[in-house]
């Protein structure tokens, strides 16, 4: 069992994923998020909005998860969202192309369906599941349609990513921020994409969510006003010429930005932004790298492309992220399908004497000739250059809603005039971090995930013994079996997350299953609550065992209730990484557990150790 499979294994025992619909056999690409699951996924939200919203004031909007026709035809996912689709001539499975032939040769994902199938042909792949013949490759389109409206309806689609809705209220996000670059919005929501052949659990879903931040700023200037934040970090880098190499190396931000090799400041602080993020909720630094789009790979209209990627042990190296200066691709996309012009006004800091070209079409005698179409003719004459122009004799050839039209050169006129200017119109680029949610719980999971020989864990964190344990022990009230604890056994199932996301943040923990122990331990539950801690309580089977229960879904701290409760009004605090114990008073604890999961407070701090 590899450790995908004992994750998965836990997933499903302890509540964090389920496959859907089990009830009918299950569909692949669909999982159910359990109790524990859906709250470790909303923390890891959280934490972006953190960042993106509170830290970085790009605030969050929200739109329809399903978008009319047109906004898809803009953005390109009509005419070419699609992969590879190639079907089992014998058994009718179906799989992606380009990852039939990816051990037999690189870059497969830039072939087309007609190279595919050539190659396929030549190397004599055959279907995984029942060896038989691949019918010719061909293009799927990966978007979910549906109508919008009764009988024939309106022609929609599920989105495919929740960027679109904030380019399409590109003018209304405009006018919030006072038109003053750069400014940005973020959007988390369900996104659809209707996957060939979903086989790798949460990392490839039909339904999935994304965390998407789409800042819009001046292209005349991409520095970053907060760039020395994240200057120094050092990160390890997966460049082009790396990839060549087949080496990734470790490098500042700042050396990587003027190196070239990460194109400008915004863009790299963005990057450091994703590191920061990754491994606070839980991505181990070591196996997280940024690795650059390789040229055949760049999206035509992006200046540069990092995707942030996790190393996990069955599928290798795993896309989680992409970091992209999209240029002004999007916007002008959404202009020429809309027929709106989307820009920015941008002042400058002194006006300007500015020679230009200017047509004036002729409205006098445009009018007759094309009546309600006439403000479009000379919207359309406008927009001609000088070269253009100069080109036309006595004819003049132009576009209109894709009909051709010709006037006479008499009505326009054009000149160079000099005028004083205080600003231009500047359409924005967009710098996009796309997060896939699902994808990073997973490496969260995998990432966390340890199983520990308990005395050898011990005898590291210098303990002495379970003092709860020797307690039971002395209690002629303990049931037999009540004192199994810590080195008793010989292995755990630990889930190391960061105190911030993990789903159930403290347990609590009566010694034993009485009256009198439960009581303050319900008052202490109170009280956490009040702070908005997650708070399990347990109070079935030995003390040991519960420790192992709330190790292996990941909480960081154990608060014990025993009979010194009722004496001295102490309690027994439990760090779940080192396993080790100091006793502290009850009054105050709600803010020392505070402390201790979301300001970085020390455990030693926390109380008088204990058992070390």
């Amino acid at each position: 069992m590899d450790k995908y499979e004992k994750v998965f294994e836990l997933a499903k025992r302890r509540g964090f994923l389920w496959n859907s619909f089990e009830l009918y056999g299950g569909s692949r690409g669909f999982y159910d998020y359990g109790p524990l699951g859906s709250t470790l996924k909303r923390r890891i939200e959280q934490t972006w909005r953190d960042f993106y919203v509170i830290q970085e004031g790009h605030m969050e909007i929200e739109c329809p998860t399903i978008g009319i026709e047109d906004v898809f035809v803009a953005s390109g996912h009509v005419g070419g969202f699609s992969d590879p689709l190639c079907e089992c001539k014998k058994c009718g499975e179906a799989f992606r192309a380009d990852h039939l032939v990816e051990n037999v040769m690189s870059a497969a994902g830039t072939l087309s369906a007609e190279q595919l199938t050539q190659v396929i042909k030549e190397k004599g792949i055959t279907c995984p599941e029942c060896g038989g013949e691949f019918n010719d490759a061909y293009e799927f389109n990966l978007m979910f349609k549906t109508t919008i409206g009764p009988g024939t309806g309106r022609q929609g689609y599920l989105r495919p990513e929740t960027a679109q809705g904030m380019f399409v209220d590109f003018q209304r996000l405009s006018r919030f921020y006072r038109d003053k670059l750069p400014f940005g919005a973020v959007q988390i929501g369900k996104s659809y994409r209707n996957e060939i052949a979903p086989r790798q659990g949460v990392i490839r879903l039909r339904e999935f969510t994304q965390a998407e931040c789409e800042i819009f700023v001046d292209p005349r200037n991409k520095k970053h006003p907060n760039f020395e934040r994240f200057a120094d970090r050092e990160l390890i880098l997966y460049s082009q010429e790396a990839q060549q190499q087949g080496e990734s190396f470790r490098m500042t931000v700042r050396e990587a930005v003027k190196a070239g090799i990460i194109a400008h400041e915004v863009l790299g602080y963005n990057i450091a932004l994703t590191n920061e993020f990754l491994t606070k909720v839980g991505i181990n630094p070591e196996k997280l790298r940024f690795r650059q789009h390789l040229k055949d790979e760049m999206a035509h209209y992006a200046i540069d492309c990092w995707d942030a990627e996790i190393e996990t042990e069955r599928f290798g190296w795993v896309e989680i992220v992409g970091i992209a200066d999209r240029t002004d691709y999007d916007l002008k996309a959404h202009a020429r399908v809309s027929k709106t012009e989307l820009y920015v006004y941008v002042e400058y800091d002194e006006p300007k004497m500015v020679t230009r070209f200017v047509v004036k079409p002729n409205m006098g005698k445009l009018g007759p000739l094309f009546k309600g179409k006439a403000k479009a003719v000379a919207d359309a004459l406008k927009q001609l250059s000088e070269a253009e122009l100069s080109l036309s004799k006595d004819q003049i050839k132009f576009t209109v809603d894709g009909e051709e039209l010709t006037v006479s050169s008499d009505v326009v006129d054009f000149a160079e005039e000099t005028v004083k200017v205080s600003g231009e119109n500047v359409i924005p680029h967009v710098i996009e971090p796309s997060y896939g949610i699902d994808r990073i719980f997973y490496g969260v999971m995998e990432h966390s995930f340890d199983e520990e020989n308990v005395a050898q864990k011990a005898a590291e964190s210098g303990l002495k013994g379970t003092g709860e344990a020797e307690k039971a022990e002395k209690e002629p009230e303990t049931a037999k079996g009540e004192s199994e604890g810590e080195g008793e056994e010989e292995a755990r199932l630990v889930m190391h997350f960061p105190s911030a996301v993990a789903p159930v943040q403290v347990a609590v923990l009566p010694l034993m299953t009485r009256k009198e122990l439960a009581e303050p331990a319900k008052r202490i539950i109170a009280k956490l609550r009040e702070k908005s801690l997650l708070v399990n309580y347990d109070d079935s089977g030995t003390i040991g065992r519960r420790y192992r229960r709330n190790d292996e879904i990941g909480t960081p701290y154990s608060v014990t209730v025993d009979y010194d409760t009722l004496e001295d009004g102490t309690v027994t605090i439990r760090d779940r990484d080192a396993m080790r114990q100091v006793r502290a008073p009850t009054e105050g604890i709600e803010n020392v557990l505070y402390e201790l999961i979301y300001r970085g407070r020390s455990f030693e701090s926390a109380g008088k150790p204990f058992n070390f």
